[in-house]
């Protein structure tokens, strides 16, 4: 399912509406225009731990019902559009304060800071695809944002982003990754980190050409993954260097099996390259001992204590060498064994869909 078809279901012609952002949550997508909640698809996910760590809405949910799940995503997506202004003029662009704590846009935000990356090609409503290379800006567009699958211009949120330095590819707020990574080489950044949305057709092998192409590196952050086809799970397997597992049990296995690192348990973040390691290792009050793991072994980082005492972020975690992946009691869980047509929005090679 591509977007084209998914506005189709819904019966929004984003020609007329003109402002339009498509986004999923809790494994629904979400059409926003204006401001407001047009439409919510039907729920696959049974149970969500960060959603309900986040959103007391789902936390009190003891049974799943798709209707009533769909309201609680309606809320909490206005919810998002009130407090940070998403979708609108009034978006939150800038922010220091960790919001999630293994989300891409911090561990991106310290390695920033500490100079292991000059310029992040990451995804912002209003904008589309855009080059940053400051710290804060990269929280502000990241912090409690979703997977972003479709935007639309907004021209308060271009004029600001551009102000503070951001480079904006496309003028119709396109989202196209690869070419963002290229436009940043171009612009002569050495040391870019990208986010990846696996339900996309981004194509990783791109990535490594230019790095050959234009003598630059170039670390992926894979994000996303619910209802990845495993044609793209392969391709994630041999070339991506950080992956977030969501709910996806192939890519749990898969990755977790491949990993140096996993970081949590709930939803594990998987680190599968030394490239990825550096990244992470930013992320941590120990850099250089983070730096200097064995890539020939295992390791998790989480909250059980036990191991190295280390702080991440903000927040206290402990590091110990075991056999990956390491599962949880509460992991995300699918309300049914196959998952609705919009999870299979993955895009594949010469047009097709999954």
């Amino acid at each position: 399912m591509d977007v084209k078809e998914l506005l189709n279901q819904a019966k929004i012609d984003k020609d007329t509406l003109g402002d339009l952002h498509v986004l999923r949550f809790y494994s629904s997508f979400v059409t926003v225009s204006r401001g407001k909640v047009l439409k919510v698809t039907k729920p696959y996910l049974k149970y969500c731990p960060l959603a309900g760590h986040l959103y007391d809405e789902i936390k009190r949910l003891k049974d799943f019902d798709a209707e009533i799940v769909q309201r609680k995503i309606k809320e909490i997506v206005e919810s998002k559009i009130s407090q940070f202004g998403f979708f609108t003029e009034n978006r939150e662009l800038f922010r220091d304060s960790i919001a999630i704590p293994y989300g891409a846009s911090e561990i991106l935000m310290y390695a920033m800071r500490k100079r292991i990356i000059d310029a992040a090609v990451i995804v912002c409503d209003g904008a589309g695809t855009v080059i940053v290379d400051k710290p804060g800006v990269i929280q502000g567009i990241g912090a409690r944002m979703n997977g972003l699958f479709y935007t639309s211009p907004i021209g308060r949120t271009r004029e600001r982003l551009e102000d503070a330095g951001c480079e904006i590819l496309f003028p119709d707020a396109a989202i196209d990754q690869v070419k963002g990574v290229e436009k940043a080489a171009e612009l002569g950044y050495k040391n870019i980190a990208v986010t990846i949305n696996a339900l996309m057709d981004e194509n990783f092998q791109k990535l490594k050409r230019m790095e050959e192409k234009y003598k630059v590196s170039v670390t992926s952050l894979t994000i996303c993954t619910t209802g990845a086809a495993e044609e793209k799970i392969r391709e994630i397997e041999e070339y991506s260097d950080i992956v977030w597992s969501c709910a996806s049990k192939s890519v749990r296995e898969r990755m977790g099996e491949k990993a140096i690192l996993q970081l949590s348990k709930k939803i594990p973040v998987f680190v599968l390259t030394r490239k990825g390691l550096n990244l992470v290792s930013s992320y941590s009050s120990e850099e250089y001992f983070m730096k200097s793991l064995d890539p020939g072994k295992q390791y998790i980082l989480d909250s059980t204590r036990g191991g190295k005492r280390l702080k991440m972020g903000d927040f206290e975690a402990y590091l110990r060498e075991t056999k990956l992946p390491v599962r949880s009691k509460s992991e995300p869980r699918l309300a049914k064994n196959k998952m609705g047509s919009a999870g299979k929005f993955q895009k594949k090679k010469n047009e097709r869909y999954a």
